[in-house]
């Protein structure tokens, strides 16, 4: 089982494919599940990098709170331990705030695309996402606030696999309060200037936890910043809409990498 460590602290990545490395940062409390639908698809023309944010599943869950600049120190040991120099980060919710902090900080970051992001951490309402991983009920139940009514009534076989990999997967109350006390932190719309990496900022226009205004203010913040709205998806609009968002995270990558040769 492949880990890196910051400091005293273990945390989990899975790698497969070769080529550049697209590294997925997770949303708060979910577990490497969230990226399935994007990871068969980059890793092949890519290597993608799939990790769980300390507190959730395989990585360790030291006492929190946790602060951004500690979340970004992890996905730096991550990059680190891959020997990856150049990464195209991909990040939801938390996740996308990681990605962000890391652009502005890190050396290592080629490109971002982000899903359901805020630059300032009040945009963010992600409580009604969390469920404890041992009551399926309430796993279930959360899920209409991550993703559309249609998806949830059209795919029942995809929503109970979705239980089943949260239940094996998803950080518990503690690890879950842990990281999204980070958010806090965000502070973003100040230096988004600072940020010069071509980024894609793709919401779901049903996003209940995160507004589609704010993720647009993201990408007007950004020098680089396009915005692609998916109208009628959720927060986790990249589940929902995998198709579309694979061939919109596809054609970028691989627009980004024809430029840069």
């Amino acid at each position: 089982m492949p880990t890196a460590s910051n400091g005293a602290v273990s945390l989990y990545y899975d790698r497969a494919g070769e080529g550049e490395p697209v590294v997925f940062v997770p949303e708060a409390g979910l577990g490497g599940w969230l990226w399935g639908w994007q990871h068969a698809a980059v890793a092949g023309p890519h290597e993608a990098v799939v990790w769980d944010l300390r507190g959730t599943g395989r990585s360790d869950a030291p006492p929190g709170p946790y602060d951004l600049e500690t979340l970004v120190a992890d996905l730096e040991a991550v990059l680190a331990d891959c020997d990856v120099r150049n990464a195209h980060l991909v990040g939801c919710g938390l996740g996308g705030a990681i990605a962000l902090e890391a652009a502005r900080t890190s050396s290592r970051v080629a490109t971002l695309t982000l899903f359901g992001t805020a630059a300032r951490g009040e945009a963010f309402d992600l409580e009604p996402l969390f469920a404890p991983p041992d009551d399926r009920d309430a796993l279930e139940a959360s899920l209409e606030t991550g993703l559309s009514a249609d998806f949830l009534e059209n795919q029942p076989d995809v929503r109970e696999g979705i239980v089943d990999w949260r239940a094996d997967g998803d950080a518990d109350r503690a690890g879950w309060e842990a990281q999204v006390a980070a958010l806090e932190d965000v502070a973003a719309t100040d230096w988004l200037v600072d940020v010069t990496q071509p980024t894609r900022v793709i919401h779901g226009g049903a996003d209940e936890l995160v507004s589609p205004a704010a993720g647009k203010e993201v990408a007007r913040g950004l020098p680089r910043g396009e915005f692609r709205p998916l109208e009628g998806a959720g927060h986790l609009c990249f589940v929902e809409r995998s198709r579309t968002v694979n061939d919109l995270l596809l054609g970028f990558l691989e627009a980004q990498t024809t430029d840069s040769e």
